[in-house]
């Protein structure tokens, strides 16, 4: 199944799409909602599952969908994770997986502008795989880890590399608003299969600046879920991305970075695309 978050009826709503459609599983029942993440938080995805089998249909063209998960509760995301990404950085193949967190505040949906910030703009692009973790757990061994993941979809790490290149930890550079984008739902790994062996492809205005399949992780998935359940629990909604490919825009000679008026679509075999125009900071006030 594909689990989505739209905007619906002054608020937002779950749903499943099929085909051209999506089935509004909030308009059935209001537990059902208004995401993913609250859902699987209630342990109510197999309910989800049922409803949609009922739920009334709404046309897919017509719908604004939001990320799936609006506001993750962990937001964790992994660097030097495929091999060719490790060449074209010039960085030794980590012994290690290198963790760091972007902030829950930067998550936006496809169609969303993605900001270049007043602070910098040294912006730029990293499509991504990235899973959503369905239930507690801690302690879960590499063979198991596909009953802890609700799915897969679609990450933008968007990055602002100088302020990146500022914190051992990157997490600054990493958590400027809008620069999550995730979507456009969420595919359960029943419908998915493999997740290891998927082509991701990323355009900068029709320009492909990434084309790699995600069996050049280094770490794959279900490693990753042992890592880190081997430190801390994982939650239900937890947003886990997990790494990107060669052919950012810092590496390219010259750099080739995001500005105002451009457009990064990512498109990943078997999930579908997540598309993001580029836009300026607007002004914003204080608490705004």
């Amino acid at each position: 199944m594909k689990f989505a978050t739209f905007h619906a009826d002054g608020g937002y709503h779950l749903g499943v799409v099929d085909g051209d459609t999506i089935a509004d599983l909030t308009a059935v029942d209001a537990a059902l909602g208004p995401d993913l993440g609250a859902v699987l938080a209630a342990d109510a995805l197999e309910r989800a599952r049922a409803a949609a089998e009922h739920a009334p249909r709404r046309s897919l063209a017509e719908v604004r969908l939001a990320a799936p998960v609006l506001r993750p509760p962990k937001f964790l995301a992994i660097g030097l994770n495929y091999a060719a990404h490790v060449v074209e950085t010039g960085a030794e193949r980590p012994a290690h997986q290198l963790w760091f967190n972007k902030q829950s505040t930067c998550v936006i949906g496809t169609g969303e502008p993605i900001h270049v910030p007043k602070a910098s703009s040294v912006v730029d692009y990293e499509g991504e795989l990235a899973f959503v973790i369905g239930r507690r757990c801690r302690h879960v061994p590499a063979g198991r880890a596909a009953e802890v993941i609700a799915g897969y979809t679609i990450v933008n790490d968007v990055s602002v590399r100088d302020w990146q290149a500022r914190s051992p930890t990157m997490t600054m550079g990493k958590s400027f608003d809008t620069h999550g984008p995730t979507g456009p739902w969420v595919v359960t790994g029943d419908e998915l299969g493999d997740p290891h062996g998927l082509r991701l492809r990323t355009w900068v205005s029709g320009e492909l600046r990434q084309d790699a399949k995600t069996d050049d992780l280094i770490f794959d998935c279900f490693e990753m879920v042992k890592h880190l359940s081997s430190a801390f629990t994982l939650e239900p909604g937890d947003l886990i991305s997990t790494g990107t490919p060669a052919g950012v825009g810092i590496s390219a000679k010259p750099p080739r970075l995001l500005v105002p008026g451009d457009t990064v679509r990512i498109e990943i075999e078997g999930i579908g695309v997540l598309e993001n125009p580029v836009v300026a900071e607007p002004d914003t006030r204080e608490g705004a």
